[in-house]
């Protein structure tokens, strides 16, 4: 079954327009103005997360092993209290929002370039072997052109989802024994 961008694109960035909002604390949706996060706690009582310097004063690639210095994402993952019961779910998503957040600018944007490198670095095992797939090939060829304009959090995640959905790696997660 072909998987068509575009198609994954709009089925899924209207729901992820509320998780996004939500994640980066633009918080336009009814019933989330309050809901434990960094940005929507009364100042005094925020849950703060520590982050690197702002990518605009790195210069060239990530640090080593593709992560930029500063508070690994575990213990920003540990300090955010609305997540300490959370499910998998949640802090798998918190966790590629906190990804996400070490990298952007202070905008909370990264150009295509730092995307590419990020996809590189942090997601080898769901990109690798599918160099010759068209779709790949596509979203790569659309990080190459004018790779220094930007995106934002949302077109990250839909980028991430679409990659995840052609990746060889889901079919192998797929097959994990979930009972005893």
């Amino acid at each position: 079954m072909e998987i068509s961008f575009a198609l994954v694109y709009s089925c899924i960035s209207n729901q992820m327009k509320f998780l996004c909002s939500h994640l980066l604390g633009d918080h336009k949706h009814p019933g989330l103005e309050m809901c434990g996060c960094r940005t929507s706690v009364p100042s005094g009582k925020q849950n703060a997360v520590s982050q690197p310097a702002p990518a605009s004063t790195k210069k060239g690639a990530p640090a080593a092993a593709g992560m930029p210095k500063g508070v690994p994402v575990a213990k920003q993952l540990a300090s955010i209290k609305a997540l300490r019961k959370g499910s998998d779910l949640e802090k798998a998503f918190a966790t590629a929002a906190l990804v996400y957040n070490n990298y952007a600018d202070p905008e909370s944007k990264l150009s295509k370039s730092e995307t590419k490198s990020l996809l590189q670095s942090q997601f080898w095992h769901f990109i690798q072997g599918q160099e010759n797939k068209p779709k790949y090939q596509e979203i790569i060829s659309s990080l190459d052109e004018e790779s220094e304009n930007k995106i934002n959090f949302e077109d990250f995640m839909i980028m991430l989802v679409s990659l995840t959905l052609m990746s060889d790696l889901l079919q192998e997660i797929k097959n994990v024994k979930t009972t005893k």
